[in-house]
């Protein structure tokens, strides 16, 4: 267990399998939130029932993944998603540290070196990670203070209708470009995060790798297009756009 943590490829192996977690939380995120979507095409965006209960019949496809995403089983993994997001954060600020360190400083990049063939992403995840942190704090005093945190502890005001809560997040045209840039910042990280976690956990011939690179611009597109039209939706209704 000790090696973990002194050598490399343990210290990547744990930051691999943390962003691999991640990613799989991403996806089911954006999907549930991707249904306010379908909602609006189908004529449901907007439809939460009378009744307080879980899975109504009254509900739009997006409050009832909101439903489900309050089930017992999602809200014990809450704790784990928030060690992982801190595992994930504390181990890619160390990893970079080791590497500035053994790179010889900041100024790395100004002799010649491997680095300067990789992708922009790659040589600024650190970046992009504090980009992605920053707008997981705001994001946060958006929906999950507002449902999660007054379910789960009792603190605050809890709102049952997560259609108002798009709504009065979106309503400025402002705040969805600042969504945006965090959903690119986030699709950039990921587009080097996503192959570079499987080339650490062995998946690293080149036939495997010129695939992972193209899957993983395909999901990082996805997420970011997932979430990037929610925003907009949201907005056209929250603005009558959109009835």
């Amino acid at each position: 267990m000790a090696t973990i943590f002194k050598s490399s490829i343990g210290k990547k192996l744990v930051q691999s399998i943390s962003g691999l977690f991640l990613i799989l939380f991403l996806l089911l995120h954006g999907t549930i939130n991707f249904f306010s979507v379908l909602d609006s095409i189908f004529g449901r965006y907007g439809s939460v029932a009378v009744d307080e209960t879980l899975f109504s019949t009254g509900d739009g496809w997006f409050k009832l993944g909101c439903d489900f995403m309050s089930t017992p089983v999602i809200s014990i993994m809450v704790p784990v998603l928030a060690l992982g997001f801190l595992i994930h954060i504390a181990w890619g600020i160390w990893l970079e540290i080791g590497n500035i360190k053994s790179r010889g400083g900041l100024k790395r990049y100004e002799v010649a070196s491997k680095a300067k063939t990789d992708s922009w992403a790659s040589k600024n995840m650190l970046v992009l990670g504090v980009i992605v942190l920053g707008f997981i704090g705001f994001h946060l005093t958006h929906f999950w203070a507002k449902m999660q945190l007054p379910e789960m502890f009792g603190v605050g005001n809890y709102e049952d209708d997560p259609y108002l809560l798009l709504n009065v997040t979106f309503q400025n045209w402002w705040v969805v470009v600042l969504y945006i840039i965090w959903f690119c910042a986030l699709g950039f990280h990921l587009t080097h995060g996503f192959w570079s976690a499987f080339q650490t956990i062995g998946w690293n011939n080149q036939i495997w790798l010129k695939r992972l690179k193209v899957i993983s611009a395909v999901v990082a597109v996805v997420i970011v297009l997932m979430f990037t039209t929610v925003a907009i939706n949201a907005c056209l209704h929250a603005n009558g756009i959109l009835a």
